[in-house]
């Protein structure tokens, strides 16, 4: 995904992270929050919270009441979701490639039913992450997005 956005010059890039089974070990019971983290998931988060060129976007299926709980946990640990199963920067109103009336764009999805493992990948995307940016390999901010 980096690779693809610097051939492109795209400064910003759309991350949607599943709450449950992907972050946090799932509950399964409505109402019954359950705020404990896979290892390397928080340390991840917080990694890329601190990054400008990354979006990061709640992606669940959660009640209201659990996203107003999971967004206090992630205030609390310094995790900074922009947006809750949207990305309105990115629309066919506004001359991106592509329909996104029905489907919201993103470039990365951290999603348990789309491969996902948490009790391995976090730590490998952290790592990745610590790499590039011990490395300089980070987007121009000059760049535009996807217009």
């Amino acid at each position: 995904m980096f690779h693809h956005s610097f051939e492109k010059e795209w400064y910003s890039t759309y991350w949607a992270f599943d709450v449950h089974g992907c972050i946090f070990y799932p509950s399964h019971r409505k109402n019954q929050f359950n705020a404990r983290f896979y290892p390397w998931a928080k340390e991840t988060l917080q990694l890329i919270s601190s990054r400008d060129d990354i979006v990061m976007i709640m992606f669940t299926s959660s009640y209201p009441a659990e996203i107003q709980f999971y967004n206090a946990v992630f205030k609390k640990f310094g995790i900074n979701f922009k947006y809750v199963n949207e990305n309105p920067e990115i629309d066919s109103t506004k001359g991106n490639f592509g329909y996104y009336t029905n489907k919201f764009y993103f470039n990365v999805l951290i999603e348990d039913k789309a491969s996902f493992d948490p009790l391995i990948e976090w730590k490998q995307v952290y790592d990745l992450l610590v790499k590039y940016n011990e490395e300089g390999y980070l987007p121009n901010s000059e760049w535009s997005t996807k217009f």
